[in-house]
């Protein structure tokens, strides 16, 4: 018997009894006929398994939770073609239901709570219509450009808890053709009040501190989560407005919300400032505005007290437990906060210097708090990267041990599961790898580190569909993260979806841009950049990128890899030969593995160098084994 995370897709027919009273035979061959002539394909096209077929019914499951509703809405579109000329006592409809979440397989079928859901939602969709888990909505996000309508939470039969639900709105797009996450403005069976929380503005004169008012307003989005009488739209949705002039009436019709509220941050020194402002999105009129100046160790008290006022202004009531968990602060020491916010923004430059500093900011927060679970899983992503890419003297052990801490420190805490599926995938332990992935996106959906680990899980797996629709989901969580938009664009262009890879190494290179100007002695958008370049036949600027990564970071083993890539993409394959010649012989496993499955190092795989020198290295490779 085995565990696993899935998307499930369960289709009913609706009135199958009525139809087959009508006509039977002529029910079962219009059944047929859908079934050849729309449903199979639609199912094989988006790599779904068919685990159950009853006739008015279907089970399909999905590697991935974007192809099972693409496939949905798909077959929904097909259907409604197929019934416009169809008298209507004699259309065909289904009803379709999509969750994400944990199956057991055993002999080929599935079953648990993950399949349960997916039928229970089935029954609540409209005829011709999709209904979806929260879950479900979170991962598609704006990829798929479609309305999802919250229906709001609702009790199901043999469902312990109340699920949230989204219809699918599959005719709708979004106003003007953006692909933005629109919500439908009126919502009879959802009456809580819909807030969106906008970017905080840094006020500090810093480029530095934009950190510092992320971190707050990540911490306000979070918190108001946790009131069960709020809507509160996610983080990836609304920083999608970070650094653009904002119109709030138009905004909160956009997000589909009612109230948002806006603010910004300044810190100076011990001193912090922070302003508030509560707006009624239909007529922008102000509902409450404050401004808090204190010491820069009250932060935690200022986030708690604008908290408070929201949800006292709404008129929510705030149950016993969330306003423990509200007040229940991730650190009782303000710097070492401080210190863990700067080491999260360094550790996402993934270069070696930044690692190092990134290391040191998340030791100087456990120093001031032992207690501090998501500093000891950012010193062991460090130290993980440190290994792994860098080739540093850091014990595995040492990094499961530090991972480990930080789970039993904060179990509900999706970051240490995350940081201990990475430990354990370069420890080559992937199959306990996965299940710590697994459940670090089963607690949090909307975790940047949890999505990037998976995506980075499939891309050495040579599983490049799937590594791109995670490296995409981080892309969305942080929409200023330059990493995860190129990697999006390579693994696109693995899979051949070649105009979407272009858009997006174009929108990489962009980022990166910003990030050079701000950090020009960071290496990583540099050489990462090169291999965009490459791509897209820019030849002297891919070669000025790259000699600039090795003037910054020379030894950098990263930096030579991608170089290597960039030099093999772009013809001059001597020169690729070079470095990997350099780099090759201190490697460990886990990046011999990576070299292994890395497709831009095909054009000189045939050459006998490159073939010597991997034939040094045969049978160390560890096996890699598919996790579905």
């Amino acid at each position: 018997m085995e565990r696993k995370l899935a998307a499930i897709l369960v289709a009913d027919v609706v009135g199958y009894g009525r139809l087959m009273g009508l006509d039977e035979e002529g029910t079962l061959d219009t059944l047929g006929r859908i079934r050849v002539e729309l449903l199979s394909s639609a199912i094989a096209d988006h790599q779904g398994r068919v685990v159950k077929n009853t006739g008015d019914g279907y089970l399909v499951e999905f590697p991935s939770v974007v192809n099972a509703l693409a496939c949905a809405v798909e077959i929904q579109r097909g259907m409604r073609q197929r019934n416009q000329n169809m008298p209507y006592d004699r259309r065909v409809e289904f009803r379709i239901g999509v969750n994400l979440g944990d199956v057991i397989v055993e002999d080929g079928d599935i079953f648990g709570d993950g399949v349960n859901l997916a039928a229970r939602l089935e029954a609540c969709a409209e005829p011709g219509g999709i209904s979806v888990s929260d879950s479900v909505r979170d991962h598609v996000g704006t990829r798929l450009g479609l309305v999802f309508e919250d229906m709001g939470e609702q009790s199901l039969k043999n469902i312990a808890k109340p699920v949230r639900i989204h219809n699918v709105s599959i005719g709708a797009t979004p106003p003007g053709g953006q692909h933005r996450e629109m919500r439908a403005p009126v919502n009879t069976h959802d009456e809580r009040p819909r807030v969106a929380v906008l970017p905080f503005n840094n006020m500090s004169g810093d480029p530095e501190q934009e950190y510092f008012s992320d971190g707050i307003t990540e911490d306000i989005i979070t918190d108001l989560s946790k009131v069960s009488g709020l809507h509160v739209v996610a983080r990836n949705t609304v920083f999608t407005y970070k650094g653009k002039p904002i119109e709030v009436q138009r905004a909160a019709q956009e997000l589909g919300v009612r109230y948002v509220l806006e603010g910004s941050v300044r810190k100076a020194g011990h001193r912090v400032r922070v302003t508030g402002q509560l707006i009624d999105g239909k007529d922008g009129a102000h509902i409450w505005a404050d401004r808090y100046d204190r010491d820069l160790t009250d932060i935690f008290a200022i986030q708690d007290e604008i908290t408070h006022t929201i949800v006292e202004q709404l008129k929510v009531r705030l149950l016993p437990e969330e306003k423990t968990a509200i007040e229940r602060t991730p650190t009782v020491n303000v710097e070492a906060y401080t210190y863990y916010l700067r080491g999260r923004e360094f550790f996402r430059e993934w270069t070696k210097s930044y690692l190092s500093m990134a290391r040191r900011m998340f030791a100087m927060a456990v120093a001031l708090d032992p207690n501090y679970a998501r500093a000891y899983a950012g010193i062991a992503d460090c130290d993980s990267a440190m290994l792994v890419w860098h080739s540093e003297a850091v014990s595995l052990e040492a990094i499961a041990k530090m991972s480990a801490k930080a789970v039993s420190l904060d179990p509900g805490l999706a970051e240490a599961h995350a940081s201990l599926g990475l430990a354990l995938m370069h420890d080559g332990r992937l199959e306990e790898s996965v299940v710590a992935l697994q459940q670090a996106l089963a607690l949090d959906p909307n975790s940047y580190e949890a999505n990037f680990f998976y995506a980075r899980y499939f891309y050495l797996q040579g599983s490049f569909q799937y590594s791109a629709e995670y490296f995409e989901r981080a892309a969305e969580i942080r929409s200023d993260d330059y990493v995860s938009a190129m990697f999006v664009a390579t693994t696109l262009r693995r899979i051949g979806q070649f105009g979407d890879a272009e858009r997006w190494a174009r929108k990489g290179i962009e980022l990166a841009e910003g990030v050079l100007k701000l950090h020009p002695e960071n290496a990583g958008p540099a050489h990462r950049g090169a291999i965009l370049l490459a791509y897209l036949g820019e030849r002297e600027r891919a070669r000025e990128w790259a000699a600039r990564a090795l003037l910054v970071e020379p030894d950098d083993l990263v930096a030579q890899f991608n170089v290597a890539c960039a030099y093999s993409v772009m013809g001059d394959h001597e020169e690729a030969l070079d470095f990997i010649e350099r780099i090759l012989p201190t490697s460990t496993w886990y990046q011999r593995a990576w070299f292994d499955k890395e497709p831009d190092l095909d054009p000189i795989r045939g050459y006998p160098r490159f073939q010597e020198m991997f034939a040094v290295f045969a049978g160390q490779l560890a096996p890699l084994t598919d996790p579905a």
